[in-house]
């Protein structure tokens, strides 16, 4: 299985540092998620239902009614690649991993793309996958760009997934209230904005020959009668959601001015983490890490993703620990780390 952000518990285990002692901003999920509610208790005691409240919220959250609920946004990444015969199909790198690596696994062509340049690769392609914004660069792109490239694709039968996890907040570059058209496929998450990804609940927006389809392979009870509850209250939830894009948004300003000022400035982002490429990202991640500051390390390039820290005891530690890191290492310009053994004592 591939390595995602969040193994905090093996993290606590390799530094020794307790499990309650750590920040946590490994996840790019909202450490200040929307507050549950007490849960009734019939809610554990019976099966889900697709008549409750769930599928009116998620119409009007959306504003689309040609949706499915499912066990997250993977569910589909893992099951979308069954519902057509081998095919070409491009992808991003860096990106989330488990698209190009549920394709390959059925056996799909990948082709590896550059974002500069899928525009000359399309018609090599069969489905083309995109996250909008990326995961981890940050990278975003506008909606009429998707919809002239999933035109060229449906002309020929092919497919254009747009995998909108860290889309809330930003609606005027979401493709989820487009009119459905044949070939378009767009991926939403509860788990990123929300900070609700325990719940496990996503949904697929698209034509419904493919929610049909889709629909039979995942079976009944994709979500626990307990997440459908939550997840409904809080898709209706508007106050909550419109003040939460706009603190998302200050402290992600927050962030990348913090790592800016520490000599590290990001080279992409979004709303929900800040993306620093850099040499030094395996020194800079470890260096957090005794300090019980988790980040998500990548490699190739060598980066790290920073989430947002949930309060202000996290901002300062890791306000800290940056300042610690400044003086022990000098960077070049292309922030390569060499020690500087006068600071090192």
């Amino acid at each position: 299985m591939l390595e995602h952000g969040g193994r905090l518990r093996q993290a606590a285990k390799r530094y020794a540092i307790p499990l309650i002692d750590w920040v946590d901003l490994s996840t790019g999920i909202n450490p200040n998620g929307w507050p549950i509610p007490s849960i009734p208790a019939q809610c554990w005691q019976r099966l889900p239902e697709d008549d409750d409240e769930l599928m009116a919220a998620a119409h009007t959250y959306y504003q689309n009614n040609s949706l499915l609920p499912v066990a997250g946004s993977q569910a589909a990444i893992q099951s979308l690649p069954l519902l057509r015969p081998a095919c070409r199909v491009g992808f991003l790198h860096p990106a989330y991993a488990e698209h190009a690596a549920s394709w390959q696994k059925i056996g799909h062509q990948l082709q590896l793309l550059n974002a500069e340049k899928i525009s000359n690769e399309l018609d090599k392609l069969d489905v083309l996958i995109l996250i909008n914004p990326n995961n981890p660069t940050g990278k975003l792109w506008q909606p009429a760009q998707l919809l002239e490239w999933h035109a060229r694709l449906s002309h020929r039968g092919g497919w254009l997934i747009v995998d909108e996890a860290f889309m809330d907040g930003m609606p005027e570059y979401s493709l989820s209230a487009q009119p459905v058209r044949p070939g378009l496929i767009v991926l939403r998450s509860i788990g990123k904005f929300f900070g609700l990804a325990g719940i496990r609940c996503g949904f697929v927006i698209a034509e419904h020959s493919i929610l049909r389809i889709l629909n039979e392979f995942l079976g009944p009870w994709t979500i626990s009668n307990p997440g459908r509850y939550v997840a409904a209250k809080a898709l209706l939830d508007k106050a909550w959601q419109h003040q939460t894009a706009l603190n998302l948004t200050q402290n992600s300003q927050r962030l990348q001015q913090l790592l800016t000022e520490s000599g590290l400035p990001p080279d992409g982002g979004c709303s929900l983490f800040q993306w620093l490429k850099t040499d030094a990202a395996g020194q800079l991640h470890d260096h957090l890490a005794q300090q019980g500051i988790y980040t998500r390390l990548f490699h190739e390039p060598d980066s790290l993703r920073f989430g947002l820290p949930k309060d202000e005891a996290g901002w300062q530690r890791l306000k800290e620990a940056l300042r610690q890191f400044k003086r022990r290492y000098s960077f070049d310009g292309e922030l390569a780390c060499t020690e500087n053994t006068s600071q090192l004592g």
